[in-house]
């Protein structure tokens, strides 16, 4: 891994004839639980994203881009370092992060850049390493929510204050803001932009309530899941049938108190987001929309398999609805760097902390090494004048750790040796672009990148969903995991026969062999980065 770069005035001088001595600046746009498979670039067939799909088209969407751990501040805390959960400190969402420690936003204003943090932290500490930041307090709130933000430009003090509106849009506002007012045009930025959404509970804008109202989409091939051969999947607390709460997530909470949910703090928290949140407008229109619904699900007095089917239904079309108010606001954001001359040096990246269940294995949420949460979203548009290519797709292994040294090399600066990542910056540039077709036709391609095996590790158990703790390793055909402490069980999949993680073939006949190489390439990367978790793999 090379870790040598040229200091940012050196590269800016090597750049001046292709991009006219203009610095590389970042907008860094995360979303919450938002599924690789709700993004029609990545072939959805639910849902249409033309302004995620814009940057697609402008430049390289990574097939094979996943987590270090599937839990959301964890998350955060891999790509602000560049390191595993257990180097960084913030293994689950018990923890505070250490803002002391080192940063790539801290490494990049050492540099010279501006840096901002707008939105969704999540990291229980206050932001380090920002010259502003304005974040949404905890997970935040969809309706008028509550903000903590650095003051008089001292990030050191912070105040509260709530804010009218979605939060979407108000986090849209702020970073727009912060571009056209209050950063220094001189310098090159660094601008995160990190949305509540799509997180639970899926509560869409007014605007978007109507949307999709009358889809109807097909249940997943596994949504009847049976678990066999995966004690751990077997336990969890994440499933729609029994875990999807009426009231709490699928907003039926009725004037009359006559829907109750199987546990009575989720409905006392969905009862109050849905009443004492919003102003009386906001919730004559909550009303218009969710009211009819809940009477006629009263009406209709679902059971059994009806009534499974019908919540699939209702939280498909809520997140949809969510996604749709993300991908405008992601419009509104390529719209102002476009109209303001800041589109050609602007590496713009779209990505999610984390995949996210869409009714695969019956479930929702995330966590577990399996696909739909261990896979995320990742588009980086590079301006073709710093080496970027249009409309690429990238087969190649990478994780979010990898993020802190990408953008630190295509800022120029020097990647720190402790950086367990790799950057990426090297994939996006290499790749050949088709001289015939569109864009578009051109995200057909792929790209023959590197070999590389990556490390996964979660650790928060039990809490609400009960995920057993597990580590493991992903190669572009197997995936190896390790369940422990309640759950003692080793999972082996062939995800080329088998992409939905449903066969455990672990201790199969014929798959001594692999799982021999497997277990020792796993305990390579335990020592690689120096996990102080290294269970036996030869049990």
């Amino acid at each position: 891994m090379n870790k040598h770069f040229l200091p940012i005035s050196a590269m800016l001088s090597a750049m001046a004839a292709t991009a006219q001595e203009r610095p590389l600046n970042i907008v860094y746009i995360m979303c919450d639980d938002h599924s690789y498979q709700t993004i029609s670039a990545y072939g959805s067939t639910v849902n249409h994203t033309p302004n995620i799909d814009r940057l697609a088209e402008r430049g390289v969407r990574f097939t094979n881009s996943f987590v270090a751990n599937s839990l959301s501040g964890p998350s955060r805390a891999c790509m602000l370092t560049g390191k595993h959960s257990h180097a960084n400190g913030f293994t689950d969402n018990t923890k505070r992060f250490d803002g002391s420690q080192q940063t790539f936003p801290k490494l990049l204003r050492q540099a010279g850049y501006q840096t901002a943090m707008i939105g969704k932290w999540h990291l229980v500490s206050l932001p380090t390493g920002f010259d502003y930041w304005d974040i949404l307090t905890g997970q935040g709130d969809y309706y008028n929510p509550t903000f903590i933000r650095s003051t008089d430009g001292d990030t050191d003090h912070a105040e509260r204050l709530q804010r009218h509106g979605y939060s979407t849009n108000i986090t849209t506002d702020l970073a727009l803001d912060w571009l056209s007012r209050q950063r220094d045009p001189q310098k090159p930025f660094c601008l995160f932009i990190h949305h509540k959404a799509p997180h639970r509970t899926w509560m869409p804008d007014l605007q978007d309530l109507e949307l999709f109202s009358d889809s109807t989409y097909e249940l997943p091939s596994n949504f009847y899941d049976d678990y066999s051969g995966r004690r751990a999947a077997q336990e969890q607390r994440m499933t729609i049938a029994r875990d999807m709460d009426l009231v709490y997530d699928l907003k039926m909470a009725d004037r009359d108190s006559t829907i109750h949910s199987f546990d009575t703090t989720l409905e006392q928290w969905g009862r109050a987001m849905y009443t004492q949140r919003m102003d009386s407008a906001q919730q004559a229109a909550w009303d218009q929309h969710y009211q009819p619904i809940i009477e006629k699900f009263k009406s209709d007095n679902l059971q059994g398999d009806d009534l499974v089917r019908w919540k699939f239904q209702q939280y498909m079309r809520d997140y949809l609805r969510v996604i749709h108010s993300v991908d405008r606001n992601v419009g509104r954001v390529i719209d102002y760097l476009k109209d303001n001359g800041l589109l050609e040096n602007t590496l713009i990246v779209y990505t999610s902390d984390q995949g996210f269940y869409m009714g695969e294995h019956g479930w929702f949420d995330k966590r577990f090494m399996y696909e739909e949460s261990f896979r995320t979203p990742l588009i980086m548009s590079l301006p073709a004048a710093y080496g970027g290519k249009q409309g690429i797709t990238s087969d190649a292994m990478v994780q979010n750790i990898d993020y802190a040294p990408t953008f630190l090399e295509a800022a120029g600066v020097a990647v720190p040796s402790d950086i367990q990542g790799e950057s990426m910056l090297s994939e996006i540039k290499k790749m050949k672009a088709s001289k015939k077709g569109s864009s578009r036709d051109r995200m057909n391609e792929t790209t023959k990148a590197k070999t590389r095996a990556l490390y996964y590790h979660y650790y928060e158990y039990p809490d609400e969903h009960r995920v057993n703790r597990h580590f493991g390793i992903r190669t572009k055909r197997y995936s190896l995991m390790r369940f422990y402490g309640d759950v003692n069980q080793w999972e082996l999949y062939d995800l080329k026969r088998d992409p939905q993680n449903m066969h455990n073939i672990y201790g199969k006949l014929g798959t001594l062999s692999l799982t021999r190489k497997l277990k020792k390439q796993l305990l390579q990367l335990q020592e690689l980065y120096d996990d102080p978790i290294r269970l036996t793999v030869d049990d």
